[in-house]
């Protein structure tokens, strides 16, 4: 990889459906419920394609407001070329890999995993979830350790406002335990990303993000991920006027991400 680009996953991109408490808790009385009849016993995940990657200060094109989904993805494997040197200002070769759930995780990242408002939660949406951009990527950091993980707290804001903190001392299956319960079924390649799941508010709810709103993700010891919202446009190109949330001349429109008629 080019160490001057801004970092994308080189692998595939997984996500865990209902993997913080506070969402399953409100979830947990109909998974009884038919077709299902009992809580699923493994991770049920679902892939962020790669039309779906978008990098830190894009402008996400977007037909509605969205769900925000501020989390962590771990990524997986010795993979030095996934690593932008200039932007970690080391050596790809300084960084070491640590062991969780039987997997060499090479480092940490904050995702913002947007989402189409939708019903269900137990199959995986993928025209919600699956449209170009939305998946924006910050910049990848070190790898944590468990307990670190476990303190980790990420928080989302619209417009300089908190709308959402994510606390990872929640999740139903920790760091570890998700990579091992996913690895008893898959094989995770050097590369790949599996994030840690997504949270909703205390209402049930989710964080909403709508056409000219600037979104942050934040966490202690990683670089802000930042990015916009912008109204869908035709196929021509990027609504006329989206500017980069930080960076860049004044005059220079922002790559739109997904700006196309549905």
């Amino acid at each position: 990889m080019n160490p001057d680009l801004p970092w994308q996953p080189a692998g595939t991109v997984y996500g865990p459906l209902l993997n913080l408490r506070r969402e399953h808790a409100l979830w947990a009385p109909r998974m009884g419920q038919a077709p299902y009849q009992a809580a699923p016993k493994a991770p049920v995940l679902y892939v962020k394609t790669a039309n779906t990657l978008a990098a830190c200060g894009a402008a996400v094109a977007v037909p509605q407001p969205v769900w925000l989904g501020p989390t962590l993805g771990l990524v997986v494997g010795d993979h030095a070329s996934n690593w932008p040197t200039a932007r970690n200002q080391q050596a790809p070769a300084a960084i070491k890999t640590i062991v969780l759930g039987g997997v060499a995780i090479a480092g940490c990242v904050l995702l913002n995993d947007l989402s189409l408002p939708h019903d269900s939660y137990y199959r995986p949406a993928i025209r919600f979830r699956n449209r170009d951009g939305f998946l924006v990527c910050g910049t990848p950091a070190a790898p944590l350790a468990p307990a670190q993980t476990a303190a980790l707290q990420i928080e989302a804001r619209v417009n300089g406002a908190l709308v959402q903190t994510v606390d990872l001392s929640t999740l139903v299956r920790d760091a570890a335990t998700l990579l091992a319960d996913v690895s008893a079924f898959m094989t995770l390649q050097p590369g790949d990303v599996l994030m840690l799941g997504t949270d909703c508010l205390a209402d049930g709810s989710r964080p909403l993000a709508q056409a000219g709103d600037r979104v942050e993700v934040s966490a202690p010891g990683f670089a802000p991920l930042v990015h916009t919202v912008v109204a869908e446009s035709s196929a021509a190109g990027p609504p006329h006027g989206a500017r980069a949330p930080s960076g860049g001349s004044a005059g220079a429109p922002a790559p739109s991400v997904g700006a196309r008629s549905s």
